[in-house]
């Protein structure tokens, strides 16, 4: 792609998505990169290089079952680790916390699967043990399979789902803030450690839940961790609106679609009385330097391929490979999982895109962005996308095709370039992952 002509000024952050899961099984080469992954030493690598790169953050998704959505069965999904191996993230981000100082660590958890008052105290420990580094990515499950997995016959409906994500999130809060500032005295002299006076039960009774509190863990150096979410449907963008500090929003669509989603999160917010300046929007992208001859998509293999529409498949919950690949999806499939993952594709369908094509765009970036080819090009492109949305940065995706070259050319060769153009950091201004995401 093109270097594009764009005017340049605005600083922006940066995230790097990833998983607890074989880095690069579906990768074009090098596929055994990183298989000591399920040991940490694959992601304390990374979360190194990415603390070099002056990253905000190293993100983690997270799902909890094997998918049985292809033909009833888990071959498939076993066959192309679609969704398993994988290894819980919480776990992951405390031990990462012991081999970086500045790196937000944001891993997942989902508030139809875990009870609050275990959610909160884990949180609070990992936020402790990384100094004040840690992010809730906030989901509320898209899978049968983890709901099966947790006691449920089914998934609650979405609506239902985030009506407990709202009142989840309100107990969580209560429970972050049971203690007050100052409510460990450690006075010697009176043999008190903390002051009763200042610890309080939140005697909370929802339709939901039903928590005396207090914590009983140590006041975190954020207190709160810091709040994400990807909510892209009408009420997802509400809960996002209401609740999120920030939001990892799609670049589908391009400059127009992403400046309207910005603009439609910061309506919301003022509805809830929130400041826009509360909340950083960033868009998650795939970028693949390239040496600007080769078509990338003439290299994707049968395995990425399945690899895509694995993923999209489990997290729409509907089997896409009954569809035919060479035709636009049809207008009647109906989500049983994420309704925006779904509308993406039969939007690439209304213009006439084969359900093929919607995937590769989804996955390997949108062309309007070029995200695809040099590093000084993708930088450029970058650079100027954001200032043309007004946006506040980038989360960049990697996982499952992260190999060596992959991962060198987004932080070795394309942030460097970033750096040098004045709108990425150099360096971390503050301690905790807050502090460095509101810094700018």
């Amino acid at each position: 792609m093109p270097r594009r002509t764009w005017l340049m000024s605005r600083m922006f952050h940066l995230g790097f998505f990833s998983s607890f899961s074989p880095p690069a099984w579906h990768a074009a080469t090098d596929r055994a990169h990183g298989e000591d992954w399920w040991s940490g030493d694959y992601h304390a690598r990374l979360a190194r290089h990415v603390e070099e790169a002056c990253f905000d953050f190293l993100f983690f998704e997270d799902t909890s079952g094997v998918s049985r959505m292809f033909g009833g069965s888990m071959d498939t999904d076993l066959k192309n680790s679609l969704s398993a191996p994988k290894n819980d993230p919480v776990a992951l981000i405390s031990y990462l916390s012991a081999v970086t100082t500045r790196l937000g660590l944001i891993s997942t958890a989902s508030t139809t699967l875990y009870p609050p008052y275990l959610l909160a105290r884990l949180y609070s420990t990992v936020d402790g043990l990384s100094r004040g580094r840690a992010g809730w990515n906030i989901v509320t499950s898209s899978e049968e399979e983890s709901a099966h997995n947790y006691g449920y016959e089914a998934l609650p409906p979405p609506g239902e789902r985030y009506d407990r994500a709202e009142e989840f999130v309100d107990v969580a809060r209560q429970l972050w803030t049971s203690w007050e500032e100052g409510a460990v005295v450690r006075d010697h002299d009176r043999g008190i450690h903390t002051d009763p006076a200042k610890v309080h039960e939140i005697n909370h009774v929802g339709k939901h839940f039903k928590v005396r509190g207090p914590l009983n863990s140590f006041p975190s150096p954020q207190r709160v961790p810091v709040l994400a979410q990807a909510g892209g449907s009408p009420r997802g963008r509400d809960f996002a609106a209401r609740n999120a500090e920030l939001i990892m929003a799609t670049t589908i669509g391009g400059i127009d679609a992403m400046r309207a989603f910005r603009e439609d999160i910061h309506g919301r917010m003022k509805t809830f009385g929130r400041s826009p300046d509360e909340c950083r929007i960033m868009y998650a992208t795939h970028v693949h330097v390239t040496d600007g001859s080769r078509d990338l998509r003439s290299t994707v293999t049968d395995s990425q391929l399945v690899s895509m529409l694995g993923k999209h498949a489990a997290h729409i919950g509907v089997d896409l490979f009954q569809y035919d690949l060479d035709a636009p999806l049809p207008e009647d499939v109906v989500a049983n999982g994420t309704t925006s993952m779904l509308d993406s594709i039969k939007d690439k369908g209304r213009q006439g895109i084969t359900l093929r094509e919607a995937i590769l765009d989804i996955c390997l970036g949108d062309d309007e962005l070029g995200v695809v080819g040099t590093a000084d090009d993708i930088a450029h492109n970058l650079a100027g996308a954001m200032e043309a949305v007004g946006g506040d940065g980038f989360i960049i995706m990697a996982t499952q095709n992260a190999n060596e070259e992959h991962v060198s050319g987004i932080l070795d060769e394309v942030v460097p370039r970033l750096q040098r153009m004045g709108v990425a950091r150099t360096g971390y201004s503050g301690a905790t992952l807050r502090e460095n995401l509101f810094a700018f």
